[in-house]
C-alpha cells in the first residue's frame, strides 16, 4: 500500500497492466521499475517519484560490474534471511589471472573461466568473472595483462593492485567493461576515489579485520563522490582468525539490513584464494578455497575472488549458490510443451508429467538413459510436482486439452495412447473422455518405465 500511494492511481495502463495496485505488486516483486510508469516523469507526480524511489531501494546497494549481457549485479538484498522474502543476485564468482603469465597461457586460462559450465536441472551454471592481478608490481606489465584479457573475453573484470597507477593503467584499457577496482584502502584511498569519480567506476574498500576502519573507509570513499562500493573485510585461511571472517560479515549485513547504518548498506566481497598463498599442495588448497567460498556464500558475501578451476572444487559452491538464490516462493519450473527425448516417431510412446523441473528432468534422464525414443508431454501445472498437483487439482481434462492443442501431438503419432503417472491413476476415465485417446496408468517411478514398457507397450 505504500507504494501504492505514491503512484499516480490513474490506471492509464501505460505500465502494461491494467491498474496501479498491479504495477505496485510488480514493483516490489522487481518486476518493473518507477522508468516504466511514464506520468511518474511529469512534474506534478515529481515528489511521489522521489519518495517511490525512496521506497524502493533495497537496504544492501546494488552495483553493477561490467557491461553488456555478461555484466553482473551484486548486493541489492533486502533481507538477513532467504525466507523473509528471497535473495536476488547470486554471489558473482571471479576467478584470477596474473600479468607474470605468458599471454597464451593466460588466455588460455581465461577461456577456461568463460567456457566453464555445469547443467543442473536445465539450467548451465557458470562463472561469471576474470580477476587480473597485479603480481609483477609493473603498471606497463599489468596493463598488458588487462588488454589481454579483454580482448579475450567479454566477461567481467575486477582490477586488482594497491598501486594506483597500475589501477589507471588498468582502468583506462577497460574503461569499457566498468571493471570493478580492487582496492582501495586506509593509505591509497584519496587517489583510488580520484580515479573511480572520474571514470565513473566501482571501488572495493579493503580494511582486513577491521569493522570500524573499514565503515570510515566507506563514508571516506562516499563523501569523495564514490557511488558504487564493494566492502571487504578481509579472508583469514581456516583457522582461528576464519571465525572472525564470518562474524564480521554477519556484522556487517546486520548494520545495513538491520540498523540502516548507511556506511555499511554494500555489497560484500571475499577473497578465498588465501587459501593457495604459500600452499604447495594444490588439492588441499583447492579443498580449503572451496570450504572458505562456501562459507562465505551463505554469509551474505556478494563477490568472490577464487583461484581453482577444477570442476570438483566449484561444482559445489555452484550447487549451493543455485539452491540459496533460487526464490523460495517460485517453485523451479520448466516450459510446458512438448519435448522429444531420442529421436520420437510415430510409434513412439507418448509421456504426461508436470513442469515441476526435478520432475521432469527425472523422467527425461531415465528415457534418455534407457535410450527410449519417446515423447513427453509437460502440463503446465505452476511447478508442482505431481503428487502435490493432483492434491491441488492442476492436473484437469482441461490442462491436458491445453496442451494436446497446443502441442499438436496428435499429428506426431499414429496411435492414441498416453501413459500418465503412476500416481494419477484416479483421474484415468476423467482423461480418456476428454480426449478420446487410451490412458495407460504408468508406474509411480519413472525408473521403472523401461520394465513396464515391456510389458504395457505396443502398437499395432
Amino acid at each position: 500500500m505504500d507504494v501504492y500511494k505514491n503512484l499516480p492511481g490513474i490506471n492509464c495502463r501505460k505500465c502494461g497492466v491494467d491498474t496501479c495496485m498491479a504495477f505496485a505488486s510488480k514493483l516490489i516483486e522487481r518486476a518493473a521499475t518507477p522508468a516504466d510508469c511514464p506520468p511518474l516523469d511529469e512534474e506534478k507526480y515529481a515528489s511521489k517519484k522521489e519518495a517511490l524511489i525512496k521506497l524502493l531501494s533495497p537496504p544492501v546497494k546494488e552495483v553493477v560490474i561490467g557491461s553488456g549481457e555478461r555484466a553482473v549485479k551484486v548486493g541489492g538484498e533486502e533481507v538477513m534471511y532467504r525466507h523473509e522474502l528471497t535473495y536476488f543476485n547470486p554471489t558473482a564468482l571471479f576467478y584470477d589471472v596474473d600479468d607474470t603469465m605468458p599471454a597464451e597461457e593466460l588466455q588460455k586460462r581465461v577461456r577456461e573461466i568463460e567456457g566453464f559450465g555445469v547443467e543442473k536441472i536445465g539450467r548451465i551454471l557458470r562463472l561469471d568473472g576474470v580477476a587480473v592481478r597485479c603480481k609483477s608490481g609493473d603498471p606497463t606489465a599489468f596493463g598488458e595483462a588487462v588488454l589481454n584479457v579483454v580482448e579475450t573475453t567479454e566477461l567481467p573484470v575486477v582490477l586488482c593492485s594497491y598501486d594506483v597507477e597500475a589501477l589507471e593503467v588498468g582502468a583506462e584499457i577497460a574503461i569499457d567493461r566498468r571493471p570493478l577496482l580492487y582496492a582501495a584502502t586506509p593509505d591509497n584511498w584519496e587517489k583510488v576515489a580520484e580515479l573511480a569519480v572520474r571514470h565513473s567506476l566501482p571501488i572495493a574498500a579493503s580494511v582486513p579485520g577491521d569493522v570500524q576502519g573499514l565503515l570510515e573507509l566507506s563514508r571516506r570513499l562516499k563523501d569523495a563522490g564514490v557511488e558504487d562500493i564493494v566492502l571487504d573485510t578481509g579472508t583469514a585461511p581456516l583457522g582461528d582468525g576464519f571465525a572472525e571472517t564470518i562474524n564480521n560479515l554477519a556484522i556487517l549485513r546486520r548494520l545495513a539490513i538491520e540498523e540502516e547504518v548507511p556506511e555499511a548498506m554494500y555489497p560484500l566481497m571475499g577473497v578465498p584464494m588465501v587459501s593457495w598463498l604459500g600452499s604447495e599442495d594444490e588439492v588441499h588448497a583447492a579443498y580449503e578455497e572451496a570450504a572458505i567460498a562456501a562459507s562465505q556464500i551463505m554469509r551474505y558475501c556478494d563477490l568472490l575472488i577464487l583461484h581453482s578451476t577444477e570442476i570438483w572444487s566449484n561444482l559445489p559452491l555452484l550447487n549451493l549458490r543455485l539452491n540459496i538464490y533460487t526464490d523460495p516462493r517460485v517453485p523451479v519450473s520448466v516450459e510446458s510443451k512438448l519435448y522429444e527425448i531420442g529421436n520420437p516417431d510415430e510409434s513412439s510412446p507418448v509421456f504426461l508429467t508436470t513442469n515441476f523441473a526435478l520432475t521432469y528432468f527425472t523422467v527425461a534422464s531415465d528415457l534418455e538413459s534407457a535410450k527410449i525414443p519417446s515423447y513427453v508431454l509437460v502440463a503446465d501445472t505452476e511447478g508442482l510436482a505431481v503428487e502435490v498437483s493432483m492434491a491441488g487439482k492442476k492436473i484437469t481434462p482441461e490442462v491436458i486439452q491445453d496442451i494436446f492443442k497446443r502441442s499438436k501431438i496428435e499429428e506426431k503419432v499414429k496411435h492414441r495412447k498416453l501413459i500418465i503417472p503412476g500416481v494419477s491413476a484416479r483421474i484415468k476415465g476423467e482423461l480418456e473422455d476428454a480426449t478420446g485417446w487410451e490412458i495407460i496408468v504408468g508406474p509411480k517411478d519413472s525408473s521403472q518405465i523401461p520394465g513396464f514398457l515391456q510389458k504395457n507397450w505396443a502398437v499395432a
